[in-house]
């Protein structure tokens, strides 16, 4: 579905953040890109959604095809046409708008209004938490609840790809159990393909079906979730497990999310 070919993105004509990544996500696959802060992580999902220009950055070289299609620089308008949300690292929410209000701006380039109303009640099925407080101020909701309307925003545009970035940033430990559930529903249930930018590697890989991980700009390493996890560099620097020490990472994670979820693919 999503091929990004040896993409360099530099800000302010000077700096450069990405040094020639490539990836590929495949039709309804999760795909998890890891890395520590400054690794280029966010960068490189924003240069798929096309929100680079915001901050003065741009792609010098490389391309991203969607589809078969080069969407390279295209405008974050377009893109979302196209089929791709980015939900921003950091809960994003319009916060003096209502929870409704919110989701109704995820889906303002759609003009199906019988569709949208129908995934409007779809929305408040999936997270119920919203339909109590769907005429509530955003910005009185708790940390997950504006995760979870973050994420409900993006499935208003009824997306084919959505690109995460932290979702579990600053959130209890069970809120985030609750919202890595919740992506692998929408992943399951919607069929939505889904790239996880998350420095919560051990959760990422207990439900991704492919892994990345990226180092000063460019891909160290990629594979199968049990391979990474079977990497020496990666339990100590990303997972946190040393070798004369455990701690509950990815193995205790796959299986909570397994228990959830019956049907996952191993």
């Amino acid at each position: 579905m999503l091929k990004v070919e040896n993409i360099q993105v530099v800000y302010g004509d000077s700096m450069l953040v990405l040094k020639g990544p490539s990836l590929e996500v495949p039709e309804e696959g999760i795909v998890a890109l890891l890395g520590a802060n400054g690794a280029g992580k966010s960068t490189l999902i924003k240069a798929i959604s096309g929100l680079l220009a915001s901050e003065q950055g741009k792609i010098i070289s490389g391309t991203v095809l969607f589809r078969g299609d080069n969407i390279t620089g295209m405008a974050a308008d377009d893109v979302v046409r196209r089929g791709i949300f980015h939900v921003i690292e950091g809960r994003r929410v319009f916060q003096e708008l209502t929870v409704e209000e919110n989701l109704a701006a995820g889906g303002y380039t759609r003009k199906d209004r019988a569709g949208f109303r129908s995934d409007l009640e779809f929305i408040y099925d999936f997270f119920p938490r919203l339909a109590e407080r769907r005429r509530q101020s955003a910005g009185y909701l708790s940390g997950g609840e504006q995760q979870m309307l973050a994420i409900g925003r993006g499935l208003m545009a009824r997306p084919q790809l959505l690109l995460l970035d932290e979702p579990s940033l600053g959130l209890a430990p069970l809120l985030v159990q609750e919202i890595f559930s919740l992506i692998r529903r929408i992943n399951t249930e919607r069929k939505t393909a889904i790239l996880l930018v998350e420095q919560n590697a051990a959760i990422a890989l207990s439900i991704a079906d492919h892994a990345y991980v990226l180092e000063n700009g460019a891909i160290a390493m990629s594979g199968k979730p049990e391979e990474l996890n079977a990497s020496g560099e990666v339990r100590e620097f990303y997972l946190g497990i040393s070798e004369h020490g455990e701690r509950r990472g990815y193995k205790a994670m796959k299986e909570e999310m397994r228990s959830a979820f019956p049907a996952h693919r191993a």
